[in-house]
């Protein structure tokens, strides 16, 4: 990602920053770095100057970061620091002081008011460097897009290992239904259940791969995401993802894998529509779980026209009830689903009533907000 590093590992190296603004980023690096490490330059954050321009990288071979920090009176060259204890010793500093830290290769003293600590250097030379590569697939768009897609399906990918492909988020471009216009569109499942959001889509992203996002890429992501309020510039290749925001660039290599077809996952024919108050039917789904010692609380739902008798059973007789209205115009059925699952997917639903599609007992059914495309989730029952 980073070009060939010009200084010499015992290179004399320093610079002074602001606490706030360096720990931010090391806060930021830190995230990405694994705790136990077998290979030590990993468990460093490379702390390089060039040009003026102070930046921090930290990686574990499959994701990277780089973050930009303002300094004074830096001058050029590199230096890797071990950095969680870096970030330990940095948060501990007062509130807006100012950092002094100055490396010879073997060792670096880092110096705040009459605070000094002597930190031990591994050579800049052994840090990997992933290279961000040639990325021919790029385009922008609004942070909130993209917080959107994320929040609406990270809870259904899979943890998995042995179907790794379904460890992450599918992003590609789709094709919306009837008016056949193209969408920037996520898909996560776990074979449980599934979750479909979509946005407009930008402009340059027509021509995009298909791909799949780790969950590790996802979750640092949408940390990110949360001090952003600028457009995200996507880069994307085949094996190759990067994020670029506020003086951040996070690279990520991609799963390589093939996601399966969702598409043949969503009931088509689903003709009987409950709708219910969303705030709650989340209460009562959530109340009458709590009977359930299992690990899936399982729950049944008996629904007539104009109600539904939601009930869980305990494993020492223990039973519990509670009745809702709604409007449902199909015949009388009698359903089960995993409580968790199901309050997963009410938790994304944002309007005041909840739409559920269904068929039979055996059959996904579908749960979306009323009258909306812009996300789908689909639920497998279960017996109860």
């Amino acid at each position: 990602m980073l070009a060939a590093l010009a200084p010499q590992p015992d290179s004399a190296f320093s610079f002074t920053a602001e606490r706030n603004l360096f720990l931010k980023a090391l806060l930021h690096t830190q995230n990405i770095v694994e705790r136990r490490n077998t290979v030590p330059i990993l468990a460093n954050v490379l702390v390089k100057n060039s040009g003026g321009l102070l930046s921090l990288t930290a990686t574990d071979m499959d994701l990277d970061i780089v973050e930009g920090v303002p300094s004074v009176e830096c001058s050029d060259g590199a230096t890797t620091l071990p950095v969680h204890m870096l970030c330990d010793i940095v948060r501990k500093l007062p509130d807006g002081s100012q950092i002094t830290l100055k490396s010879d290769g073997d060792r670096a003293e880092l110096v705040c008011g009459r605070s000094q600590f002597t930190l031990p250097c591994l050579p800049v030379e052994d840090f990997p460097v992933i290279g961000q590569g040639n990325l021919p697939h790029s385009f922008s768009m609004p942070v909130a897009d993209l917080k959107e897609l994320i929040d609406h399906t990270k809870f259904a990918m899979s943890t998995e290992e042995t179907r790794y492909f379904l460890n992450g988020l599918f992003f590609h471009v789709a094709v919306e239904g009837e008016s056949q216009e193209n969408v920037l569109r996520i898909v996560a499942t776990d074979g449980h259940r599934l979750a479909q959001a979509q946005v407009p889509l930008p402009e340059g992203a027509a021509e995009m791969p298909a791909v799949i996002i780790p969950r590790k890429t996802v979750v640092e992501l949408r940390k990110l995401l949360d001090e952003v309020n600028e457009p995200i510039t996507v880069g994307i290749s085949q094996n190759k993802i990067s994020f670029a925001f506020g003086g951040v660039r996070l690279t990520s290599k991609l799963i390589d894998g093939t996601f399966p077809d969702y598409k043949k996952v969503i009931p088509q024919n689903n003709d009987k529509i409950l709708t219910v108050n969303t705030k709650a039917f989340a209460e009562a789904v959530d109340r009458v779980a709590t009977i359930s010692t299992d690990k899936i609380r399982a729950i049944k739902l008996h629904i007539t026209s104009s109600q539904i008798t939601l009930t869980a059973a305990g494993s020492d007789s223990g039973r519990a009830q509670e009745e809702l209205e709604t409007v449902y115009g199909g015949q009388t059925l009698e359903i089960g689903f995993n409580s968790r699952y199901l309050l997963d997917i009410i938790g994304q639903i944002q309007t005041e009533r909840t739409a559920l599609a269904l068929s039979d007992v055996a059959a996904p059914t579908i749960v979306t907000e009323p009258n909306s495309t812009d996300a789908l989730y689909v639920i497998m029952p279960m017996r109860v």
